[in-house]
């Protein structure tokens, strides 16, 4: 009895012990997942402010009064705000007028880009022609290719504009085509517009990915390339196309390097209405304190990153989508 005491003593303390130990790892786990957690939370709220700060900075600002930027004890909270730094700016700027052919210029290229763009990737996706090989690497030497390099070329091109002498021989001379925006429409059309390489590999990536077997069945049914194209891939590729127009309307509406090599007018260009909006305002207001000319410029760059913003909110979730489905990461 005494053995069988003994015995039944030495597995009660056995498993108290494992008991124990068991409960102080689930403690020490909850401790690490803790405390991940909150070192997950810091990285995050820091990364976040350097990333915001700047933008935080000017929107604040945009609301300082005179008094509030003179003053040694304002940082970051206005004590007076005031909206006259945004009634300037839009006044200054013809901000509704210029932003509404600003929106009409952009969203016009983008739609030439989604097409174009759209059939050379299902081209390259799907289709075998002599040298696909050599023209898919001028596409990627499209996308790394810097266009500093091309700004001249580009420039000389469009001011004595005359493909293959065409104009010449119907005696029409060359053709300046600065100072409008035909040259973006041009290169658009013909895929090299603005990051249109990248638009390019990004639907010859997606359409890859697709099985062939959809375009099977609907050839199998009768239908053509073209419209396979247009009733079957593309209701297949609107991930691709989010990410592609939300990449061509930021870009097109911030360009400010092809709206100066071809000089295109302020009266469709914001950014270039907002580069000069401080010289403006010197010269049209007598406001010559370098200090308070900024404070409109702020608020002129907030009213223009504004239209953006609410773009990006509004797509982010099939912006995402479209990012990871289209295997321009990694």
């Amino acid at each position: 009895m005494n053995l069988i005491s003994k015995g039944k003593s030495l597995w009660s303390g056995a498993k108290n012990n494992t008991q124990l130990q068991n409960e102080k790892n689930r403690i020490i786990r909850s401790v690490r997942k803790f405390l991940f957690s909150v070192f997950r939370l810091i990285l995050i709220v820091g990364i976040s402010y350097v990333i915001l700060s700047p933008l935080i900075g000017v929107t604040v600002s945009s609301f300082f009064s005179n008094e509030d930027q003179y003053s040694p004890l304002v940082y970051l909270i206005p004590q007076t705000p005031t909206l006259e730094r945004y009634e300037l700016a839009i006044l200054r700027m013809d901000y509704w007028r210029v932003m509404g052919n600003m929106l009409l210029y952009v969203i016009s290229l983008t739609g030439i880009q989604l097409v174009v763009c759209s059939m050379v990737g299902y081209g390259f996706a799907r289709f075998q022609f002599p040298m696909k090989r050599i023209l898919f690497a001028c596409v990627i030497v499209m996308i790394v290719l810097p266009a500093h390099t091309i700004m001249l070329p580009l420039y000389m091109t469009f001011r004595n504009f005359d493909p293959l002498w065409l104009f010449s021989m119907i005696g029409g001379g060359k053709v300046n085509l600065l100072s409008t925006p035909v040259p973006m429409y041009l290169m658009s059309i013909f895929g090299t517009g603005l990051r249109s390489g990248l638009y390019i590999y990004i639907f010859n990536q997606f359409f890859r990915g697709l099985p062939k077997e959809i375009e099977e069945a609907s050839f199998v049914d009768g239908a053509g390339t073209f419209r396979t194209f247009l009733r079957v891939m593309i209701p297949n590729a609107v991930p691709s196309i989010i990410t592609v127009t939300l990449f061509s309307l930021v870009w097109q509406y911030n360009d400010l390097f092809y709206a100066n090599v071809f000089n295109i007018s302020n009266n469709v260009v914001m950014s270039r209405r907002l580069s000069s909006l401080q010289v403006t305002i010197a010269n049209i207001d007598d406001i010559m304190d370098p200090s308070i000319q900024q404070l409109y410029v702020y608020a002129g760059i907030i009213m223009m990153i504004l239209p953006m913003i609410i773009i990006y909110v509004v797509l982010q979730r099939r912006f995402i989508e479209g990012v990871e489905r289209s295997g321009i990461v990694g």
